[in-house]
């Protein structure tokens, strides 16, 4: 049975799920994927004080990568696009399409997409760096405010690094 718990953020309050070694899932308080515990889960906040820390950092601006015990359920597929969102730069956007050729499959921009959509772990494994190939802010689980702050946010603070 996984432990959830709660962290407080500018995009709402997240739900963390996962055990006392691996952070497994956030979850948006809304948007198209919006999650609640489910049944059996068990509320412990002792596993999440770290993932808590980590995200309060970024959302400070200080932390621009997360450096958690993560664990993913999915396809090879899946997982292969989720450890390539991992490298897209704090701050920076790719697209679908570029996404889909990082990873050895050019045609499959669609797929990318949906393992995209997936993703049980967005801010973490940054899915909202994805954009559409015409720089729309496309589909996002939290909503597509909640990507056009986490983008902002990141755009904000990469620029204040650089100066």
């Amino acid at each position: 049975m996984p432990a959830y718990s709660y962290a407080d953020s500018p995009v709402g309050r997240l739900l963390l799920a996962g055990d006392a070694a691996t952070l497994q899932l956030i979850g948006f308080p809304a948007g198209s994927r919006a999650k609640q515990p489910a049944p059996g889960w068990q509320r412990d906040d002792g596993p999440f004080d770290e993932v808590r820390a980590q995200l309060d950092a970024y959302f400070a601006g200080t932390l621009t990568r997360f450096t958690l015990p993560l664990k993913f359920n999915g396809t090879d597929f899946q997982q292969r696009v989720w450890s390539a969102l991992r490298e897209i730069p704090y701050g920076g956007t790719t697209s679908y399409g570029a996404l889909a050729a990082s990873i050895g499959r050019p045609t499959a921009s669609r797929a990318v997409g949906a393992a995209n959509g997936a993703n049980p772990l967005p801010i973490v494994v940054p899915c909202h760096r994805v954009i559409g190939a015409g720089g729309a802010l496309t589909g996002f689980g939290g909503g597509i405010e909640t990507k056009r702050f986490l983008l902002e946010h990141e755009a904000k603070h990469a620029l204040a690094d650089a100066c």
